[in-house]
């Protein structure tokens, strides 16, 4: 893994965090326990702040990057991403919010300034614009990303589901680097 400070802030990493070897982690991010980043996954918190929760598993080829403070924005928009959540692969979060309990499909989008809330699904492929609200409670799919019907209760226990089993696989992957890591002495 690459993690690299700039500008006097380097990443911080809660307890049991996995990153993969070919990831890169620039800056002021915090990502908390248990969560996980994947191969070819960028986190460039170079200009504004990266915040990721717990249990948040953030898959292959996601890119995660913030809107830096301008005369067009003066605050500019940090990237946060709550607990429980899962980030598909070739995902692009670019200066947005999003909630605990969120499924962010594989190939998504989303936008500055966009919020989403908790226990959302957001369908492969999709579009979230700049400064769009996905209410709780809801699926979404397209591009511009279009509220399609209530999640179930099924859905709804998937969230914690996702989080728990990328937890474990996580785990798996660190048991494997410190036995390697034993292995070499």
């Amino acid at each position: 893994m690459v993690m690299r400070s700039f500008r006097g802030k380097t990443p911080q990493l809660g307890q049991r965090v996995w990153i993969d070897e070919n990831a890169v982690v620039i800056g002021d991010v915090q990502i908390g326990d248990d969560s996980s980043v994947w191969p070819l996954v960028a986190i460039r918190g170079d200009m504004h702040s990266i915040r990721i929760g717990a249990r948040t598993s953030i898959q292959d080829n996601s890119c995660l990057h913030i809107t830096h403070a301008s005369s067009y924005k003066p605050e500019g928009h940090p990237l946060v991403i709550g607990d429980d959540v899962t980030v598909g692969h070739m995902a692009m979060l670019h200066g947005c919010q999003i909630g605990n309990k969120v499924l962010v499909g594989m190939g998504t989008t989303i936008l500055d300034g966009a919020v989403i809330e908790d226990e959302v699904i957001i369908g492969a492929g999709s579009l979230v614009p700049p400064g769009k609200v996905l209410e709780s409670g809801f699926m979404y799919l397209g591009s511009p990303a279009k509220k399609v019907r209530p999640l179930s209760e099924k859905e709804i226990e998937y969230f914690q589901y996702a989080g728990l089993n990328y937890v474990k696989l996580k785990d798996e992957y660190l048991a494997e680097r410190e036995l390697s890591a034993t292995n070499k002495d």
